[in-house]
């Protein structure tokens, strides 16, 4: 099972890139976060999350992702084709 997770800070990221660093690094230490990209738009970083089955997509994003700090909000994207 993939997913996108779209991910959005307090604040943004453009006036502290070295803290957007960090938190990237800590994303892709959590077991089934295999990609974390920075971009532009409405979203400040996307999340590519691939496990086996939903329970642990639910724990990697309402148990690692959200309680991380700085995280304001997020939308999940199951891919399914």
């Amino acid at each position: 099972m993939k997913a996108l997770v779209l991910l959005n800070f307090v604040g943004g990221t453009g006036e502290h890139l070295s803290w957007f660093r960090e938190t990237k690094q800590k994303l892709l230490g959590i077991k089934g976060i295999s990609e974390v990209y920075g971009v532009f738009g409405r979203w400040d970083i996307v999340a590519i999350v691939e496990v086996p089955t939903v329970d642990e997509l639910i724990d990697v994003v309402t148990d690692k992702i959200r309680s991380m700090p700085g995280v304001q909000s997020s939308e999940t994207l199951l891919m399914i084709f």
